[in-house]
């Protein structure tokens, strides 16, 4: 069974950056994307790459947000850059992208607090 494990969040304040992680315990295949959610609000997308590096992100990260992975290492990278306080949420990784719903258990997350 594949296990996602986040970890990098922390508080932080507005302008600042954070760069989050998630290691995969087995195989990275197909797209993987970068899911966050705020208190009161549904999860949403921000970030997926895929196999080959392809990167496609939600208009409110765009030119902000970097999202990168090592195949080899299993690992999902998202690099935050210019941080707002609307940025705040657990921020969760998972297989899909935008049309590719997620399959695999989510993690437990990692929280993002931006302070203004």
């Amino acid at each position: 069974q594949v296990q996602l494990v986040e970890s990098g969040g922390g508080l932080v304040q507005a302008g600042g950056s954070l760069k989050l992680s998630c290691t995969v315990s087995g195989s990275i295949v197909g797209p993987m994307g970068w899911y966050r959610q705020a208190p009161g609000k549904q999860r949403s997308l921000v970030a997926a790459i895929t196999t080959s590096g392809g990167t496609r992100y939600a208009d409110s990260v765009k030119g902000r947000f970097t999202i990168s992975r090592d195949n080899a290492q299993n690992t999902l990278y998202l690099e935050m850059n210019t941080l707002k306080p609307e940025d705040s949420a657990v921020y969760y990784c998972n297989s899909g992208g935008w049309g590719v719903s997620p399959t695999i258990n989510w993690g437990q997350g990692t929280q993002v607090i931006v302070s203004s």
